[in-house]
Order: C-alpha cells, then sequence, then structure tokens
C-alpha cells in the first residue's frame, strides 16, 4: 500500500472526482436518477457543479499544503467526507433503498473509497488528525452532504467562506505565535 504523506495524498481526491463525474454524467446520467426521488434544489448544471467543486477541492489541497495549520487539514478532512465519503452512503444506500442503480455507485466504490482510505490513514499516520476527530469530521460531512441536498449549493457557498476565513485565521494566529509574537 502506498505510503505517502498526507499532503500528497490529497493530490488524488481530484482525480477521484473526475472519475466519479466521468460515470454520473458522462457514462449514465446522474441527475435524471436524483431527479426521480429527491427535490430539484439545484439549478447549477452538472458541468457547474463539477468546476466549482473541483476548484474547491484545488484551493483547499493549496491551503492545506502551503500552510499546513490544523485547520486547513481538518477542513480539508471534512470537505472530502462530504463530497466523497458521504457522497459513497448516499449512492449506496440510494441503490439500496430504491432498488435502482444510482450512477456513480462503480467509482464511489471502486475509487472513492480507496482513495479516501490511503488519505485518512495518512493524516492518522501524519498527526492531522486522530480517530475521534475524523469520526466528528464524518458527521460534519454527513451534515454538509444533506445540507447540500435540501437546501442547495448556498450551503456550500457558506461552508467555503467561513472555512477559508478559519484557515486564514488560523494561519495568522500560528504565524504570530511561531515568531515570538503573543496570540
Amino acid at each position: 500500500m502506498l505510503n505517502w504523506p498526507f499532503h500528497t495524498t490529497l493530490l488524488l481526491a481530484p482525480l477521484a472526482y473526475a472519475i466519479h463525474h466521468t460515470e454520473e454524467n458522462l457514462i449514465f446520467d446522474f441527475r435524471v436518477w436524483r431527479l426521480r426521488y429527491f427535490a430539484d434544489n439545484n439549478a447549477l448544471s452538472t458541468e457547474a457543479v463539477f468546476v466549482l467543486l473541483t476548484a474547491i477541492t484545488l484551493i483547499y489541497i493549496l491551503m492545506a499544503t502551503t500552510l499546513r495549520t490544523r485547520a486547513a487539514g481538518w477542513v480539508m478532512i471534512i470537505f472530502l467526507m462530504a463530497s466523497q465519503v458521504v457522497n459513497t452512503v448516499f449512492h449506496l444506500g440510494g441503490t439500496l433503498v430504491f432498488q435502482d442503480f444510482s450512477p456513480g455507485l462503480i467509482t464511489a466504490l471502486l475509487v472513492y473509497v480507496p482513495v479516501n482510505v490511503l488519505i485518512l490513514r495518512a493524516a492518522l499516520r501524519d498527526g492531522v488528525a486522530s480517530p475521534l476527530q475524523l469520526w466528528a469530521f464524518f458527521a460534519a460531512g454527513g451534515a454538509l452532504f444533506a445540507s447540500f441536498e435540501v437546501f442547495g449549493p448556498i450551503t456550500l457557498l457558506l461552508f467555503v467562506l467561513i472555512s477559508w476565513v478559519w484557515i486564514i485565521a488560523s494561519a495568522y494566529k500560528e504565524n504570530k505565535t511561531t515568531h515570538g509574537e503573543p496570540a
């Protein structure tokens, strides 16, 4: 098994999402499946969702790898929990509950699961998070995913804006502390 550092494993996340998006929207039509069972609360096209989630992921990766603060690592994990780990549970649960194949299930199980196992193992090994914190981040990711499904993209926008402020503020605070100034 790969033994990459946490910050290196993060580079697999956007690749995993691109593969997953291919199954959901180029091979199958996830949106048609979703509209059979859930309200249409997302006016964004699948292409817009792909671009936005990829850009957000890359910005989180840049923040996590350059700032290397606890906040940046934690938010990255919460975002991956929502966008990939809980998304896997959603595809599997939807397929089982509705007895109807949820487009995205194949890559969720075959790509998201192993990629996120690597990332989360690296987070534990590198001291980015503890096992208890990972469970809390899974719950937070579940809440973010559920709020996105119920209220639409506005919840993601709020999460991103608040998290970016927290990451930048924590980097500023940690930088002042490490340079001998009081926090």
